[in-house]
């Protein structure tokens, strides 16, 4: 997952709204979202390479997801899945604190990564840039391959295009889905230096990514309602045809 736009307690009718591109090589092989044979509590997509996750609901109202934090020189080809980290806690039965807590004495097993977990009444952040477990503050933020709410240009933009849209008292997927499509590249001037050169940032810059090999492969929209009903929309890429496929599952957080 690359980017996350969400608006926590904020909206009227949602506490929790979300949405969501995963960016990803083509070639890595991936299942859309689906409730899951071996877990059939859990809804989400799966990294079939490594068997974890990039964000997922499951049908207590556990919800998390997952960005990489963008620091090339310190990767270790040696590391965990990243994807783990999100798949153990819809699986599990731990509370939000104590799974961060343990996240973050095994964070060095770990290339870097941003993870948002969180269940019906609550919502946390860990980074171990940061190293410090946060409740996030209700709001519309933004979650790219940098810290939380670091201005990106994509991060900037995408956040002001969702509080425009939040301004209604009902908002659909599709507005979400149109913000999340967004392929204009932002200046240069406005780039951050990740280490990646100037053309990789560029490249990388827009919401949505599209480049040879790379780009974004599913754009997800997540919505739990004063009722606690779950609505959960994907749009995510055959890269076989290069279509794409929608689904959308419902279901209410007893």
């Amino acid at each position: 997952m690359c980017l996350l736009l969400f608006s926590y307690k904020s909206h009227p009718s949602y506490p929790l709204l979300i949405g969501a591109n995963r960016d990803e090589f083509y070639q890595r092989p991936t299942t859309s979202a689906a409730f899951w044979e071996d877990y059939p509590n859990v809804l989400a997509g799966r990294d079939l390479e490594k068997g974890g996750t990039w964000m997922g609901v499951n049908r207590d109202g556990k919800f998390a997801a997952l960005t990489n934090y963008r620091n090339p020189l310190h990767n270790r080809p040696d590391a965990a899945s990243r994807g783990y980290l999100v798949s153990e806690y819809l699986t599990g039965n731990t509370d939000p604190l104590v799974y961060l807590e343990k996240v973050k004495q095994e964070k060095e097993r770990y290339n870097g990564f941003n993870l948002l977990i969180g269940d019906i009444n609550s919502l946390y952040y860990y980074a171990p840039m940061t190293d410090e477990i946060v409740e996030v503050a209700p709001g519309i933020h933004g979650l790219s391959n940098d810290v939380l709410d670091t201005p990106w240009p994509k991060v900037k933009k995408g956040t002001k295009r969702l509080e425009e849209t939040l301004q209604k008292q009902s908002v659909e997927a599709e507005e979400i889905f149109h913000i999340l499509m967004d392929a204009e590249q932002a200046e240069e001037k406005e780039l951050p230096e990740t280490g990646i050169g100037k053309e990789m940032e560029r490249i990388l810059s827009p919401l949505f990514i599209a480049s040879p090999g790379y780009g974004t492969r599913s754009m997800t929209v997540l919505s739990i309602d004063n009722d606690n009903n779950v609505m959960f929309t994907e749009k995510s890429l055959i890269t076989e045809t290069m279509e794409w496929r929608s689904a959308y599952f419902s279901f209410s957080v007893i």
